[in-house]
């Protein structure tokens, strides 16, 4: 209602929902999926808990989840623009190892990259991760010329965007749409989620429009034709 400028108020909304029978998706907690490395070799926190940027491709956030199936656990990583909160990147696997994060990445850096994005003094934040500290990993981001960025709590608020994403993931996908069979129909579910969650699903935090037409609108403002061509070639 806000998108088609019909100003209404919150209880508003939850009134009529109620009378409609509708209820909202519920977050829950889950286990942890960070497995931690020792102190030394950590980059330094360059965020510091300010999730903001002022155009796409200055700050991404990393993270990874977990998904529950009757074939066993399935491991979901994602790459998430902070700018616009539009996933860029995302890998679906059974192990938590770097090969999952990495990937990931690689799906990031190549969509942005594809139509000449340029992503030096990108900065790439994480949590404590041995998937995120990995030398491959560190020297993926280096050969972008993009600066890694490591939470220094150790806390779920250092890396509170990527945070977030995956509690909507798992609220609105996972419990909502389960159970799972195995990876191949989670991967697939994925696949649909983050082309919905990108272009059609509506975001409060940048004005209730979806993430791709956020950017779009950015690019159309700055009058940046390359990178409007590569975000439809790309999203």
């Amino acid at each position: 209602m806000t998108r088609q400028q019909v100003p209404v108020a919150r209880c508003t909304v939850e009134r009529l929902m109620r009378k409609a029978g509708l209820k909202g998706i519920v977050r829950a907690k889950g286990p942890r999926t960070t497995r931690p490395k020792a102190e030394t070799e950590r980059p330094a926190d360059l965020v510091e808990r300010r999730f903001v940027a002022d155009a796409p491709n200055e700050l991404w956030v990393a993270d990874i989840t977990y998904v529950k199936t009757f074939s066993g656990w399935v491991y979901a990583a994602f790459v998430i623009d902070v700018f616009s909160r539009m996933v860029v990147g995302w890998q679906v696997a059974t192990s938590l190892y770097t090969d999952l994060a990495l990937d990931a990445l690689e799906m990031a850096i190549w969509r942005r990259t594809h139509g000449g994005a340029d992503l030096s003094g990108l900065v790439h934040h994480s949590d404590r991760g041995v998937q995120y500290r990995a030398v491959r990993y560190t020297e993926r981001l280096a050969d972008a010329e993009a600066v890694a960025s490591v939470g220094s709590r150790g806390d779920s608020y250092d890396n509170a965007m990527a945070e977030a994403y995956n509690s909507l993931f798992k609220a609105e996908l996972i419990r909502n749409k389960g159970p799972w069979q195995g990876i191949d129909d989670v991967e697939i579910a994925v696949a649909e989620y983050v082309d919905w969650f990108n272009q059609r699903r509506l975001h409060g935090e940048i004005g209730h429009v979806p993430p791709a037409e956020f950017e779009e609108l950015h690019w159309q403002a700055h009058g940046d034709n390359l990178h409007r061509i590569l975000l439809q070639e790309t999203s």
